[in-house]
């Protein structure tokens, strides 16, 4: 793997999650998951990868399994915001590209890591980059399901919109044919910034669009940022509730 040395994984880590209070550390399969999230961050490009927290017992467990970690506020309410504070250190100054690789996805790939942090490496012209999955006629996914996120962007693969509701809105189908006969795309909570970039968007105030639907990245559209997004065939699983990780648990076992 040819390292990116420029690059920053960031993994931000907070114990009081509303849904889910305590994730990170969860054990899934004799692993915690912060461990997991950073083993498969570290086997992308990403030059380094970091766990930013504010929480002194995931700080002690990242240590123990020799992970790289730094304390960060407990007043930030995005991990965009704990991404910038990190960004900002003078030990991580020199890093041109900061990756935040969300914390509640234990089976994130490498390869969906480097896809996305790709997008800005050849293209000067984006600002920040994401990850989408084309959802398969026979997806089980619940279209309507507002915790599934989804994306529209143009031929040039720049973000458009993002939604809980099913975009694009199919008129001439009756909606129980929208995904067999459409065509979605799942947004994956993976983003790659431009450092200077992710300190601007960090300073933004939100917007009525991500007021709205409760989403940051409408904030960084609404206020002209370009988006790239990358596509993946990997699913990715978020694991959100004590039901998403009995599900992770459960694939895990399967092998899958």
């Amino acid at each position: 793997m040819v390292k990116i040395t420029n690059s920053l994984g960031i993994i931000p880590a907070r114990f009081a999650s509303s849904r889910f209070p305590g994730k990170p550390l969860v054990d899934i399969g004799g692993k915690t998951m912060v461990q997991r999230v950073y083993e498969q961050a570290s086997q992308s490009a990403l030059g380094a990868v970091v766990v930013a927290t504010d929480d002194q017992r995931i700080f002690d467990k990242v240590v123990s399994f020799g992970g790289q970690v730094v304390m960060t506020s407990d007043r930030h309410s995005t991990g965009t915001d704990r991404c910038a504070e990190v960004a900002k250190m003078p030990k991580y100054a020199d890093f041109q590209f900061v990756v935040n690789v969300q914390g509640d996805e234990p089976f994130i790939s490498p390869i969906q890591i480097n896809a996305t942090l790709d997008v800005l490496v050849q293209n000067e012209s984006l600002s920040i980059a994401t990850l989408a999955k084309l959802l398969a006629p026979g997806s089980q996914l619940n279209l309507h399901d507002p915790n599934h996120v989804k994306v529209v962007f143009d031929k040039n693969q720049r973000a458009l919109y993002f939604s809980r509701w099913p975009l694009p809105f199919y008129r001439n189908l009756p909606s129980e044919n929208w995904l067999a006969e459409g065509q979605f795309h799942k947004h994956i909570g993976l983003y790659a910034f431009r450092r200077e970039i992710l300190l601007a968007v960090a300073k933004l105030p939100p917007g009525r669009l991500e007021l709205a639907e409760s989403l940051e990245q409408l904030r960084w559209l609404e206020n002209g940022y370009s988006i790239g997004v990358a596509l993946t065939e990997f699913e990715s699983i978020s694991i959100d509730s004590p039901a998403d990780l009995a599900l992770a648990i459960g694939q895990l076992a399967a092998g899958n």
